[in-house]
């Protein structure tokens, strides 16, 4: 009789230890239910606004030179790839016949010089006989034709004179503009014929050079809208400094201005052209030059700048973030993010100053849900020796 009530002492001690471990259990789970956050507190600053746009280097004058009278190359007078000066002779086109046709219409020229003094002098004199009756009218008008046709032949000897020494002077091509010339296309001996399609050599002209960046129409539109608000401090497009990044990302010294972009958009690609101008007095910058420039749009006084690994996507694509409310609990935030400024985003809207911003624990919590704010503990970054 005494054994039974001993067994049942033993399994009802059994099941109140028991329910005390998972008492027990539970207080522990449910301490351990409200995560740790590393946060950290918003604040806004002074930033300067930038945009990086790929682009190309163009020469800011290109003249292609092509000869303008047929003929055998005599000479060639320049260095490939050195500079050469506004009319420096550059071509000597064979001019023994050029010469030759000049000399003769020289010639012609100085005939009808000559012949016009008597035929206008005869021309007078039945003028004056005519007022006398001592000549017919027809002898007097003979005479004046013949005065009349003098002159014309004078003045087409003049201009075919003119028309043979402006082909003498085209056998001496001359450079049309300053600047650093090209590959010769021909050498000595080679026939030129007159406008041919292939030119002899290019000139460019490099003291001042463009860089042509294509944009979509979006992005300058954005550009612009930053330039002309009040809430920068960048002036007018026209003022607007550029700066330039090298192909290896060297600085450029000098400083360029925004020039203009395209009238009309592009309907294959949607972009348009924006053009920008350059110093170049030592000729570092050569057309087709791959580059970045960088253009000032202003400076914001207010800018929300944060640490991209607080910023998040939602399956549509929304930019998100999680902030610790004054209750301690997580909030979620819808962001308007308008660009990246170095390993931040800047936020157009979506987050203000002192907000807690959740940089750390953020795949252990969701909105609404209690949190324990810790400090956000910053990684010095390892100095890289270059």
């Amino acid at each position: 009789m005494h054994t039974p009530n001993r067994a049942g002492r033993i399994t009802i001690a059994g099941a109140l230890v028991a329910s005390g471990l998972m008492l027990g259990c539970g207080k522990k789970e449910q301490a351990k239910a409200t995560p740790d956050v590393a946060v950290m507190e918003v604040q806004s600053e002074r930033t300067a606004l930038t945009s990086e746009l790929p682009g190309r280097v163009s020469a800011f004058l290109v003249a292609e030179v092509h000869p303008q009278v047929n003929g055998i190359i005599q000479k060639r007078l320049f260095t490939e790839g050195g500079d050469v000066k506004a009319g420096d002779l550059l071509y000597q086109i064979d001019p023994a016949p050029y010469q030759a046709a000049y000399d003769t219409a020289s010639a012609a020229m100085a005939r009808a010089e000559a012949n016009l003094p008597a035929v206008r002098k005869r021309a007078e004199r039945f003028k004056e006989l005519l007022g006398v009756n001592a000549v017919g009218q027809q002898d007097h008008d003979d005479a004046a034709a013949a005065l009349k046709q003098a002159e014309a032949d004078v003045q087409a000897a003049k201009a075919s004179a003119e028309s043979a020494r402006i082909n003498l002077a085209y056998t001496r091509i001359t450079a049309p503009i300053s600047g650093r010339i090209g590959r010769s296309s021909v050498t000595p001996g080679a026939l030129a014929a007159a406008y041919q399609g292939q030119a002899f050599t290019t000139i460019q002209q490099l003291d001042s050079v463009y860089v042509d960046s294509p944009q979509s129409s979006a992005i300058l539109m954005e550009i612009q809208r930053n330039l002309a608000s009040r809430r920068l401090k960048g002036g007018t497009p026209e003022q607007a400094k550029v700066k330039l990044l090298l192909e290896d990302g060297t600085p450029y010294a000098q400083p360029g201005l925004l020039k203009f972009s395209d009238v009309t958009v592009d309907p294959t690609t949607g972009s348009q052209i924006l053009r920008m101008v350059f110093p170049n007095p030592g000729h570092i910058l050569l057309p087709g030059m791959y580059v970045r420039a960088v253009v000032e749009e202003g400076v914001a006084d207010q800018a929300i700048l944060v640490p991209q690994k607080g910023v998040t996507r939602d399956p549509k694509g929304n930019a998100i973030a999680m902030v610790v409310d004054g209750a301690g609990k997580v909030e979620q935030r819808m962001l308007t993010v308008d660009r990246a400024i170095g390993d931040r985003w800047l936020i157009r809207e979506g987050l203000r100053a002192g907000d807690r911003l959740i940089l750390e624990g953020l795949q252990k919590i969701r909105p609404g849900a209690a949190v324990n704010v810790v400090p956000f503990k910053v990684n010095p970054t390892p100095s890289v020796s270059k």
